[in-house]
């Protein structure tokens, strides 16, 4: 079955070695993602098969809040955010992702709408199944849909503890648990640490303050030297020691 979808993908896509490279490399993502956990690499290059390759330009809408939901996209490079607008048009960074992180999760009706927008922050190139397709998927492969109620518990859980840092914990504190997060989920290594892609005013979106409020934090910390702000990112140079900051008084 597998070779039978190997031989459509070709088609029209260049020659056998790069079409098996491009598999290959997508069947190494899904095997490290969580929506693949549990499923054997001979699974994984099955619905590797089915996917579509997108590339995303930078700023380029995945999808809006409001639409239908028709594909699941899992990111392969690159990294988005999902944002949901209030009634009165306030926008509110939900999620950051990167790669092998999956957006846009399917629902059991195909008439479920997106409850909020998803952006490219940069070029991504993603993996798409079409909502068809992916429910024939998930009835096949009935360990991908534990996995999506695994990465919908955790995500709760993420959204309570914001929550309860919101309402319990000084900004500081809120703002060195919301780097750290961001490091591990879209981090970049460097030479002189790990570049987080976010501006200031996203920054100060995701932990309920102002961006006077961030400017200055960031601003004290990059005196130390421990963090250096940019303009569309924050370079974090010693996490250990960032976490620290966070428990230090405000001043």
């Amino acid at each position: 079955m597998a070779t039978a979808r190997l031989s459509v993908i070709r088609d029209g896509h260049g020659g056998p070695s790069t079409i098996e490279s491009n598999v290959a490399e997508r069947v190494v993502l899904m095997c490290a993602s969580a929506l693949f956990t549990g499923l054997s690499r001979h699974e994984c290059l099955e619905i590797a098969s089915c996917a579509k390759a997108r590339t995303y330009a930078r700023d380029e809408l995945l999808f809006m809040q409001g639409q239908p939901v028709r594909n699941l996209v899992l990111i392969q490079s690159g990294s988005v955010k999902s944002t949901q607008l209030s009634p009165n048009g306030n926008e509110v960074i939900l999620w950051m992702n990167g790669s092998g992180d999956a957006v846009s999760m399917p629902a059991e009706s195909a008439a479920c709408s997106h409850t909020c927008s998803a952006r490219a922050i940069e070029q991504c190139r993603a993996l798409t199944w079409e909502y068809a397709r992916l429910q024939n998927l998930l009835a096949e492969y009935p360990q991908i849909r534990k996995n999506i109620s695994q990465i919908l518990s955790t995500q709760l859980n993420e959204l309570e503890e914001r929550f309860r840092e919101v309402a319990t914990e000084k900004v500081a504190k809120r703002v060195a648990l919301t780097l750290l997060r961001l490091l591990k989920r879209v981090g970049k290594q460097s030479p002189s640490g790990v570049e987080v892609s976010l501006s200031r005013e996203e920054l100060a979106q995701m932990t309920g303050t102002t961006l006077f409020t961030i400017s200055r934090i960031l601003s004290k910390w990059g005196e130390q030297g421990f963090v250096l702000p940019r303009r569309e990112a924050v370079l974090i140079r010693d996490p250990q020691r960032l976490l620290e900051m966070g428990d230090e008084p405000e001043g």
